[in-house]
């Protein structure tokens, strides 16, 4: 018998790649209940599905493939008891999140006039986004301040520093952390009241990891003591709920789309169908999908970046949108665009 998988129908470019292999439905996020998927051989979700004991308890699930680098909807300690095998798909939008944080700086330059040359970025988890972080910040002629105790722990690699460094010394701080409650190196709340106490430099703060990792309270304080020049959030604790007044006093705000680009959803959606046909046997374990050009390379100037960067995506655009009609957060990102990523090179 065929495997019944069950996908959100928001993912894209899979319709129509699994079904010579599994029986498959296709269901909004809304509609994955326990219920529902209590016949479900394995579920392919993106965020807005928490897989947890009340949606898997007493179901067939064998296997939860996440179409996102995000894993902390799904409870991974009920799945590991009870032999549900689950997945992410890590570095999947690393370069889309690099451009979103590329429109960033390059609306600091050119909106709010500041020059980022020799400025220190702090980069709060050197992951795959991480990384792809700091090649936009030298492209920018930033110092780049890398902080990830965990990396620290396993490289024993002295070219990370402390949060508390960061602290003090980062002109900009921006978050790229995956949200843990667990482990040595919990990271929510990381930027908490004491992180902020420690502030040095009146930063600008930038959250496009996840929600949790910056704390609303302690971030609305800071804002209103004047310890930061000002943040631009991506990510919100209550998603889709968003906290108004952040979204009023952000100098950007935007809709959970930081990963958003064609180019990171086709990723993820290969990187998806690749970890089931794994798991079933299906053969196609090195699927690759043939529906988008390469990105486009583009030859800059340092003084022509900004410019270059605001014309591949323009962030300004997404953050009107929300910040008019904030309660149409969900509808923004189930029907965002196609935006795609550009490959910058120096010439």
């Amino acid at each position: 018998m065929k495997p019944t998988i069950l996908i959100d129908k928001n993912i894209p470019f899979i319709q129509g790649i699994l079904e010579p292999f599994a029986d498959v439905e296709y269901l909004d996020a809304s509609n994955f209940t326990s219920k529902k998927i209590r016949m479900a051989d394995a579920l392919i979700i993106r965020t807005r599905t928490r897989c947890n004991k009340s949606l898997l308890q007493n179901s067939n699930v064998k296997l939860i493939v996440s179409a996102t680098i995000g894993f902390d909807h799904i409870d991974t300690d009920f799945c590991e008891r009870n032999g549900i095998e689950w997945y992410n798909t890590p570095g999947c939008n690393a370069t889309s999140v690099a451009q979103y944080i590329a429109s960033v700086f390059a609306f600091l330059e050119q909106k709010e006039e500041c020059d980022l040359r020799g400025k220190k970025l702090g980069i709060v988890g050197v992951g795959n986004v991480g990384r792809e972080v700091e090649k936009i910040a030298h492209f920018f002629e930033m110092e780049v301040l890398r902080n990830d105790p965990l990396r620290e722990v396993l490289e024993k690699n002295e070219q990370f520093v402390s949060l508390r460094t960061i602290a003090s010394e980062a002109d900009i701080v921006t978050f790229h952390t995956p949200l843990t409650d667990k482990g040595n190196f919990p990271s929510r709340y990381l930027a908490n009241a004491d992180f902020f106490a420690q502030l040095k430099k009146q930063p600008y703060i930038i959250n496009s990891a996840r929600g949790g990792v910056v704390s609303e309270v302690a971030l609305k304080i800071a804002f209103e003591k004047k310890q930061i020049a000002g943040f631009v959030l991506d990510c919100w604790e209550n998603e889709p709920q968003v906290d108004e007044f952040l979204l009023n006093n952000a100098i950007l705000a935007t809709p959970h789309i930081a990963g958003y680009s064609a180019d990171g959803k086709k990723n993820s959606t290969e990187q998806s169908v690749r970890l089931v046909s794994r798991f079933f046997g299906f053969g196609i374990d090195d699927f690759r999908l043939k529906v988008l050009a390469l990105p486009q390379e583009v030859c800059f100037a340092r003084n022509d970046l900004s410019r270059i960067c605001l014309q591949s995506y323009d962030i300004e655009e997404d953050s009107e949108k929300l910040k008019t009609h904030p309660e149409l957060f969900e509808e923004f990102r189930s029907n965002y665009p196609m935006r795609r990523e550009i490959l910058l090179r120096r010439k």
